[in-house]
């Protein structure tokens, strides 16, 4: 049985906190590392639920991992050899990063491997990537239901001409990007309609970068030069997750405190959901920020169209201070909500209803009208941490508000409700 956590009306916030790793540069840069020959320090790593699955796979492959301090992390392995002739069966629970990027990862080699889930993993559409995987020469079947998770991989990827649609998951993407300087043959791949989420496989370019190989782009079309490998930083910082900071921004936004936000510079950030700050600039709050830290202030706020592709988990957190801003708010191009870890268009939809906002679910799209009177409610949260912190922010309307599951959160910021309580008191 799920355990409910209750937060009681919040009447002010203040403080400040320091931010976890980001998720997806994490994750990044764990399989990154374990495909460098060598040593790589990992500092600040984020651990929650999705990396532990990462770690544990390249454990169970041959990589040597060592938490040295605190989040600092010591990567040893042999390289991209790490990823051939290997027999295992891996769960990977519900983390898609590690589900996406580690597919591609084992067609590196010939292997027999079977890589498996959490039941909503086995609901998360990956044909795109497996069909882009097959046309350079990759051997993968599907164990249980055609175009889902689990998978039986035996590996083969040659590269070459790779055709993939950009629409419907960035991580597909990157998973390709990352393998495919690897292989001995050049490879192109060639983007089908326009790619979602660009800031992650900007991120994706950055970090592979900084491991040594660089990437073309042009027209569409990625140029990858192959028998590449993949050189130690041998330190690399990982900066506050962006994501995770926005729902603090938000609560700042909302109430007339400030909370200080610490762990990620604004300017230099390589993650996308930094930009956050200007949606909540738009929406009318103050924003400050300088080389170590940012906060922000309330204001009037004003609601705002959106496309809001770019940062698809962000914009949960906008449609949260919509309904603390003045008139309709429309998030919309925001398609990919629907094969996250739930539907969470028509999850959204359904909460935000439960509070009395008027709401209109399109098939990309959310429209939301706030309501004269925040109802209290219980919120479900369909184990999708995204949706347990947005709606903690109900309690901000000084609303009793009660979570369903709300360990969900381990998925990306385990301590995210110890940190909650340490600037409300709820």
């Amino acid at each position: 049985m799920n355990k409910i956590l209750t937060i009681n009306p919040i009447k002010k916030i203040n403080g400040f906190i320091y931010l976890p790793g980001s998720k997806s540069i994490s994750n990044r840069v764990l399989l990154l590392s374990a495909m460098t020959k060598g040593k790589t320090n990992l500092i600040n790593l984020l651990k929650s639920d999705d990396t532990e699955y990462m770690i544990n796979a390249l454990k169970v492959i041959g990589v040597k991992i060592v938490n040295t301090i605190n989040n600092n992390y010591e990567i040893i392995s042999k390289g991209v050899s790490i990823f051939n002739n290997i027999k295992k069966n891996i769960f990977l629970g519900n983390a898609g990063t590690a589900m996406r990027s580690l597919t591609a990862s084992f067609c590196l080699g010939l292997n027999d491997i079977i890589l498996t889930g959490e039941n909503r993993m086995k609901n998360r559409p990956i044909n795109h990537l497996i069909d882009s995987l097959i046309q350079g020469g990759a051997s993968i079947k599907y164990l249980e239901k055609k175009n889902f998770p689990p998978l039986h991989i035996k590996g083969g990827y040659k590269g070459g001409n790779i055709y993939i649609k950009g629409n419907i998951s960035s991580q597909f993407l990157t998973s390709l990007l990352i393998i495919s300087p690897l292989v001995k043959n050049d490879t192109k791949i060639i983007i089908k309609n326009k790619i979602v989420s660009k800031p992650y496989i900007k991120m994706t370019l950055s970090l592979m970068k900084i491991f040594g190989i660089c990437i073309k782009f042009k027209n569409n079309v990625f140029f990858i030069k192959g028998n590449q490998k993949y050189i130690s930083p041998k330190k690399y910082l990982i900066e506050g997750d962006a994501s995770s900071a926005s729902y603090f921004l938000a609560a700042s936004a909302v109430k007339n405190f400030s909370i200080s936000l610490y762990g990620i510079n604004i300017k230099n950030s390589i993650q996308g959901d930094s930009k956050f700050i200007y949606i909540l600039k738009k929406m009318g709050a103050l924003i400050y920020n300088n080389k170590n830290f940012i906060y922000c202030k309330k204001n009037k706020l004003k609601g705002i169209n959106l496309d809001m592709n770019n940062m698809p988990d962000a914009a949960m957190t906008i449609a949260i201070v919509s309904l603390f801003a003045k008139g309709a708010t429309t998030i919309y191009n925001i398609y990919n909500w629907r094969v996250k870890e739930t539907d969470r268009l028509y999850a959204m939809s359904k909460e935000l209803r439960k509070i009395g906002a008027i709401i209109e679910e399109g098939n990309n799209y959310l429209r939301i009208i706030p309501p004269k009177i925040i109802k209290s409610s219980v919120i479900e949260t369909y184990n999708d941490h995204r949706i347990a912190m947005c709606f903690s922010l109900i309690s901000l309307f000084n609303k009793k508000i009660k979570i369903i599951n709300p360990k969900c959160v381990n998925k990306t910021f385990p301590k995210y409700f110890i940190e909650f309580a340490k600037i409300s008191n709820f």
